[in-house]
């Protein structure tokens, strides 16, 4: 049997797993919830066919999902799915399209980073029918994530903040926020509206401030989400070398948090994955 994906995957230049042939993956229901039987391990399943339990993700599981789709995993897949659960480990999001297709041709080969190739591979779409057989989440762009849980009517957060908490004021216009301080409409985000949100949390914004305020805007609008703020030290290093990507230099520009309150400040969503203070 060879190694679990999730060991090997780390190491480059990329090793696929050995193909393998199991018998027909059993699905029951149990109690109104799909159950996959594998080698004779229950996995549970959630509506749309997702472990319930990311952690109890293998080679195994991965072929009987794939299976249950009408695909046998090739080298190929194998490829996709070690780049999306590398890209899950670092960064504790699963990749967008966007985000996918850069990862793609960064570790493999520019060659493999279209939509077409995606789709030869994933007739049920790489974000969806993809990140289900590499035992991942979702990915979902900011605005469908909001979307999910304003309608799941998620609960607000009651901690104590030095930002707003659901409006405020900025020369006579009221803005509404998110209970992390967060725009509802980031269409109403301008200059002004930045420096007074900063203010309210003690910041002056600087020319560097500006800098990286820019970039999250950018990121935001090219990639559809907020970078959290491993994600961003890697993509601003490409651009403005290792210091100003450095975590004290970012750090030291927003301390609550280069991705959370930089994000809130530029007038974007909170990211995802995020571990900011």
């Amino acid at each position: 049997m060879s190694p679990r994906l999730d060991v090997y995957a780390t190491m480059w230049p990329l090793r696929v797993p050995k193909r393998r042939r199991l018998g027909s993956p059993l699905l029951d229901e149990d109690h109104a919830m799909a159950v996959l039987h594998v080698n004779g391990i229950r996995y549970r399943l959630t509506s749309d066919g997702r472990l319930v339990n990311l952690s109890e993700w293998n080679e195994d599981v991965a072929c009987a999902l794939a299976q249950q789709d009408g695909i046998e995993l090739s080298d190929s897949h194998w490829e996709i799915l070690c780049v999306m659960r590398l890209f899950y480990q670092e960064f504790n999001i699963s990749p967008v399209r966007k985000l996918l297709r850069r990862a793609v041709a960064e570790r493999l080969e520019p060659e493999k980073a279209s939509d077409r190739y995606f789709n030869d591979l994933f007739p049920g779409g790489v974000e969806i029918q993809g990140t289900r057989i590499a035992g991942l989440p979702i990915p979902l762009l900011d605005a469908e994530l909001v979307r999910a849980e304003r309608d799941a009517g998620h609960p607000p957060d009651t901690d104590a903040a030095a930002h707003a908490v659901e409006e405020f004021e900025c020369e006579g216009a009221h803005y509404q926020i998110y209970p992390h301080g967060n725009l509802v409409d980031p269409e109403q985000w301008n200059v002004r509206v930045a420096e007074f949100m900063a203010g309210q949390e003690g910041i002056e914004l600087t020319a560097e401030h500006w800098e990286l305020i820019y970039f999250l805007r950018r990121f935001y609008f090219e990639y559809g989400i907020s970078p959290m703020v491993r994600l961003l030290m890697r993509h601003m290093e490409a651009q403005f070398g290792r210091e100003k990507s450095s975590e004290p230099y970012l750090y030291s520009l927003f301390p609550g948090g280069p991705s959370r309150q930089g994000s809130r400040i530029a007038g974007l969503p909170e990211p995802q994955g995020c571990i900011d203070p």
